[in-house]
């Protein structure tokens, strides 16, 4: 079935970055994913995002709804048959605190969502933030305030250089409960605008979990945020693993 494509605001996206081993990152990643490496390690995190107005394009914003939502992604590269290389993010889970995208998701539009309770606190300059899902596996907590610097002991050189980075992660395709497909979603922006989120505190249960991630293999880098961005989003093709071609 064709989705139309949703329009809306980004009113808030914060993208907290674990660089990762990435030997232990590709066990995470079905075929014909492989990890997009920077400085040799795999790039992997958490899309914390705030959305309003979201609508089917064409429809006014009066009628669109919002919600907080969470994503874990891993930055990843694959190869098309026509077009070589190509990259963005496989996600393999969805949060969100909306019932209507866990109804919808998966079904009106690409990507199925687990239910999670969000507590956010944002004064447009600093950030508390926590999030845990129902099935109680995944919490996350952050905190921190915008600024234009990386940390020090981040893997990338820059604010630009991390901003390149991701900017390319367009293409999102996200697990369903159909064992091999993934749903496809491209974001367009009107702008692409992030500044540096300096962090003062960061809880990830799923990074630390240690039977999962062995001690010392998965590290948080740095986080971003973007405010107050026009966008859009696109269904494209269903990818399918290997294991499993498409009919």
């Amino acid at each position: 079935m064709k989705i139309p494509a949703l329009r809306g605001i980004i009113k808030r996206r914060m993208l907290i970055n674990f660089r990762v081993d990435a030997s232990v990152m590709q066990r995470f990643l079905p075929a014909p994913f492989r990890p997009k490496l920077h400085q040799g390690y795999a790039i992997a995190g958490i899309c914390l995002i705030r959305l309003e107005e979201i609508r089917p394009r064409g429809l006014p914003a009066l009628l669109g709804v919002s919600s907080e939502n969470a994503a874990h992604r891993i930055a990843v590269e694959w190869d098309e048959p026509a077009a070589g290389n190509s990259e963005g993010v496989f996600i393999p889970r969805r949060d969100t605190g909306s019932l209507l995208n866990q109804l919808c998701g998966g079904r009106l539009f690409p990507g199925e969502h687990y239910p999670a309770e969000f507590r956010v606190l944002d004064d447009g300059s600093h950030v508390e933030f926590a999030m845990r899902s129902s099935d109680k596996t995944v919490s996350v907590r952050v905190r921190g305030f915008d600024s234009d610097n990386l940390p020090e002991s981040s893997c990338f050189a820059s604010l630009t250089d991390s901003s390149r980075f991701f900017e390319c992660g367009s293409v999102g395709y996200s697990t369903t409960c159909d064992a091999g497909r993934f749903d496809g979603m491209r974001l367009t922006t009107q702008s692409w605008r992030v500044r540096a989120l300096t962090v003062e505190q960061v809880e990830s249960s799923f990074f630390a979990d240690t039977s999962l991630f062995p001690v010392g293999s998965a590290e948080f880098d740095h986080a971003l945020i973007m405010r107050d961005i026009a966008s859009e989003w696109h269904q494209t093709k269903d990818m399918f693993s290997d294991a499993r071609p498409a009919d």
